[in-house]
């Protein structure tokens, strides 16, 4: 049976009054029987006491009674001496984890893990663009001013549009699974000139593919329980297969025109949607919870398998050796903080930063491959729409040249 708190209060404040009151008139009429020396009212005195302390045992009763309904059983009361607030302290109970606030992590880096049994289903929709130049020279110069061959100028224009489903199942509190499925959509227009070949007009070649892009698989295990001063600590291993249409599975243009004399453009006739390559990436993920704030960061580092016996096919139907393909590994290292507004809202900003390796064909680094520096300032927002549905929308700006210049990427994750 509940008690209504304040008005117990009240009355037990009123109980004490009284209980001290009573006292008094008790020591009063003690005092005044002890004083008079006529005793002509002795017997009317004495029964006034027993009176008294007949109400003093009932109202200490009283109070006792009030005080059982005020707290529960095994519930021993801790009385703050400031408001007088009567709190109930459970006893040999684990104090609950304290869960650090929901941010827009600016990466696609996991926040705290699925719980035990629950499924999340995350649909998502990323746009990128990127545009680059490049001034080509072939030929060769007898003195600096002067060059013997074609001076090819290409500004290449890139847009990627990749829609994917992803499945997260909590199979522990600190293990998940994930799957993602992406279907990619791609379009390229190389506008060049051929200074030397005596061309006054740009030539425009666009090329487009679309088709599914490569299934990833991911498994996370927290490390740590967090919390206090600790953040916490989370493991990863994702494993990228090459579902998508490689590179050497599209048709090439000739150099020269296969037929005819006009000039070729050395471009792939259909843009792949994979890699091409089976690669694995092992990752370590820290989130630290300072109200109301959260500091994010992790590392992670990539390896593709190499591919043997490879080749291309030409616009003429001929077939290009290739050889043996290695690609670069690649170093990423990303950090950043997430700053809630308010229960439902919350901002990011972060750094992601990769290093990716030369490529290697039959064992020797490709003619004009450099390590690539990748870098890109990202920014987020997430709203939480309900318990089980949250908003989430990331912005990326290229920091390098090698970079995509913009990346948009929405999320929308579903908890069952």
């Amino acid at each position: 049976m509940k008690t209504n708190a304040p008005n117990s209060r009240k009355m037990l404040r009123s109980l004490r009054l009284a209980w001290f009151g009573c006292v008094s008139t008790v020591l009063a009429a003690s005092s005044a029987v002890h004083a008079q020396s006529i005793p002509a009212d002795t017997d009317g005195v004495s029964g006034r006491i027993e009176k008294l302390e007949q109400q003093l045992t009932d109202q200490a009763r009283q109070i006792k009674t009030l005080q059982e309904g005020l707290v529960p059983k095994n519930e021993p009361p801790s009385i703050s001496d400031a408001d007088d607030v009567t709190r109930t302290v459970r006893v040999g109970a684990a104090p609950e984890p304290v869960a650090p606030p929901v941010v827009a992590i600016a990466s696609e880096q996991p926040g705290i893990l699925t719980g035990r049994g629950k499924l999340v289903l995350e649909p998502s929709v990323q746009y990128s663009y990127s545009s680059s130049n490049r001034v080509a020279l072939v030929g060769y110069t007898i003195i600096p001013s002067l060059l013997i061959g074609l001076v090819d100028v290409r500004e290449l224009k890139r847009n990627s549009l990749t829609g994917a489903l992803s499945l997260r199942y909590g199979l522990s509190n600190r293990l998940e699974v994930e799957t993602k499925v992406p279907y990619v959509y791609r379009n390229d227009a190389t506008v060049s000139r051929e200074f030397g070949a005596g061309s006054d007009s740009d030539r425009v070649f666009n090329t487009s593919g679309k088709s599914l892009g490569d299934i990833e698989i991911a498994a996370r295990y927290q490390l740590n329980q967090g919390g206090g001063n600790w953040p916490y600590m989370i493991g990863s291993f994702r494993m990228k297969s090459r579902t998508g249409k490689d590179p050497f599975e599209v048709v090439t243009d000739c150099v020269t025109r296969c037929v005819g004399t006009t000039s070729g453009t050395g471009l792939p006739l259909e843009l792949p949607t994979g890699s091409g390559f089976y690669s694995v990436q092992p990752g370590l993920t820290w989130l630290f919870p300072t109200d109301p704030a959260v500091f994010f960061g992790g590392f992670s580092y990539t390896h593709s398998f190499k591919r043997s016996n490879l080749s291309r096919q030409v616009l003429s139907g001929q077939f290009e050796s290739i050889g043996t393909v290695a690609p670069g590994d690649v170093v990423g290292l990303n950090f950043g903080m997430g700053l809630a507004l308010n229960e439902k809202t919350s901002l990011s900003l972060g750094i992601e930063l990769n290093s990716v390796d030369r490529t290697r064909q039959n064992g020797v680094p490709v003619l004009g491959s450099v390590r690539t520096q990748l870098a890109s300032l990202l920014m987020g927002y997430s709203y939480r729409q309900s318990k089980d549905t949250t908003f989430n929308l990331s912005v990326s700006a290229g920091l390098t040249q090698d970079t995509p210049d913009l990346t948009v990427n929405i999320r929308i994750p579903f908890s069952f």
